[in-house]
C-alpha cells in the first residue's frame, strides 16, 4: 500500500529491516523463525497467550459471578486501541499529517495487521496489562476503600511499572523504532520518549480504569447488574472517554510546555512524580491496613493475575538478561548494532515496584479458604 508509506515510516521500516512497500494487507502471517531475532516470537507468544487467558477469565467471571467488570475492561482497552492507534499509523489518511507525523514503526512479527503497522501482540498487550494492573489494585481493595479516582491513580502506577520494563527494552531488541525528530516524541528519556513514559504507561490506563470503575465496577460492587445492551454501550463509551482522558490528563505539560522541550519534559516528569507518590502512599497504606486486619473491605483473589503477572515479569527478566551483554558493551548509549539503550536503573526500579505489588496480593490475610471457582483461578473471599 505504497500510497500510505510516508517518508518517515519508510525510513523507520528500512532501519528495522523491512520495506513499507512490501508489507502485507489487512492481515499477514510470517514464519516466526524468520523474524529479526528470537526475542520477537517469545514476546509475541507471551503477550498473546496472556491476553487470551485474560479474556477467558473475564468471560468466566461474568458467567459464574455475574461480574462483567473484567470483560468491559478487556474490550474497553481494545476500543481505546482502535481509536488511538490507526491515526498514528496513517496520519495522512485521517487528514492530520500537518499536525502529526509518523511517531514510530513496529517491527514485523508473526501476525500483522494494517500493512505492517499493527502486530497482533500490540493488540493483545492493551487488555493484558490493563487486566493485570486493574486486578492487582482491586485485589487490594483500593477501589472500595479509596474510591474511583484514587483507585484509577493506583492502576496507572502499577501499569506504569509493568509497561516500562517492556518499553525500555523494545528499541534495543528492535521490537520498534521511534522517530527521533518528531517533536511529539520529545524529550527522550534515554531511548524512550518521555511522553510515552508518562502518557501511554501511566495516564491512559488511569483514564481507562477510572471510566471502567465509574461506569461499571462501582455499580457491580453495590450489587447492581446490567443487560447485554447496557454493557455494549458502556464499553464503547469507556473506550471513547478513555481516549479523551489521554488527551486531557497531560494538558498541563502540553500547555505549559508549549514552545519549550525542557519545560514540557519537566511538566511530564512532575505529573508522573505526583501520580507515583499518591499511588505509592495509597497502596502501602491499604496493604498495611489489610495486614493489620483493620479493614473489612470485601475482596477476592484472582489467581490468574497473580500467576501470570509472575510469568510476564519472568519472561521480561529473561529478555533483559539476554540484552545485557550488548547493553554493557554499548558506546554513548548505542549498541554495536546501532540500537539505542533504555534506562537500566529505571527498569530495575519498575521491576521492584511490580514485584512488590504482586507479592502484596499474596500477603493480604484472607478469610477461611475456599476452592477456586473457575479454571483460570477466581476465588471469592472476604478480607479479615
Amino acid at each position: 500500500m505504497s500510497d500510505l508509506c510516508s517518508p518517515t515510516f519508510e525510513d523507520l521500516a528500512t532501519r528495522l529491516g523491512f520495506s513499507c512497500d512490501e508489507a502485507g494487507g489487512l492481515l499477514e502471517f510470517r514464519n516466526p523463525a524468520a523474524l529479526e531475532n528470537w526475542t520477537l516470537p517469545v514476546l509475541e507468544l507471551t503477550i498473546t497467550v496472556g491476553a487470551v487467558l485474560a479474556l477467558v477469565y473475564a468471560v468466566l467471571r461474568l458467567r459464574r459471578h455475574g461480574d462483567p467488570t473484567n470483560l468491559v475492561l478487556w474490550f474497553g482497552a481494545c476500543a481505546y486501541l482502535f481509536i488511538i492507534e490507526p491515526p498514528l499509523y496513517f496520519p495522512a489518511a485521517f487528514g492530520i499529517e500537518q499536525h502529526v507525523d509518523t511517531m514510530f514503526a513496529h517491527n514485523v512479527f508473526t501476525v500483522e495487521f494494517m500493512w505492517g503497522r499493527l502486530p497482533l501482540y500490540i493488540v493483545a498487550i492493551y487488555p493484558l496489562l490493563a487486566t493485570l494492573s486493574f486486578e492487582i489494585v482491586r485485589m487490594l481493595g483500593v477501589f472500595r476503600k479509596y474510591g474511583v479516582l484514587l483507585g484509577a491513580v493506583c492502576v496507572g502506577f502499577v501499569h506504569h511499572a509493568f509497561y516500562e520494563i517492556f518499553d525500555h527494552l523494545g528499541p534495543q531488541l528492535r521490537w520498534w523504532e521511534w522517530s527521533l525528530e518528531n517533536p511529539i516524541n520529545q524529550p527522550f528519556f534515554d531511548s524512550v520518549p518521555l511522553p510515552s513514559v508518562v502518557v501511554f504507561a501511566a495516564l491512559w490506563p488511569m483514564s481507562l480504569a477510572l471510566c471502567v470503575q465509574f461506569f461499571v465496577g462501582r455499580h457491580i460492587d453495590r450489587g447492581e447488574s446490567f443487560s447485554g445492551l447496557q454493557l455494549v454501550w458502556r464499553t464503547i463509551v469507556i473506550g471513547v472517554l478513555a481516549s479523551v482522558g489521554t488527551f486531557v490528563l497531560p494538558l498541563p505539560a502540553t500547555i505549559i510546555g508549549m514552545g519549550s522541550t525542557t519545560v514540557r519534559g519537566f511538566m511530564y516528569a512532575l505529573e508522573l512524580v505526583v501520580l507515583c507518590v499518591v499511588a505509592a502512599w495509597v497502596l502501602a497504606r491499604q496493604w498495611s491496613r489489610l495486614r493489620r486486619g483493620e479493614s473489612d473491605t470485601p475482596t477476592y483473589t484472582n489467581v490468574f493475575v497473580q500467576r501470570f503477572s509472575l510469568v510476564y515479569l519472568g519472561v521480561l527478566a529473561v529478555l533483559w538478561i539476554s540484552a545485557l551483554p550488548d547493553y554493557f558493551s554499548a558506546v554513548d548509549g548505542v549498541t554495536d548494532n546501532g540500537d539505542p539503550l533504555g534506562s537500566l536503573w529505571y527498569v530495575v526500579a519498575c521491576f521492584v515496584v511490580a514485584i512488590a505489588c504482586v507479592v502484596a496480593t499474596f500477603t493480604v490475610p484472607r478469610a477461611a479458604s475456599s476452592a477456586d471457582t473457575s479454571a483460570v483461578g477466581v476465588r471469592e473471599t472476604s478480607s479479615s
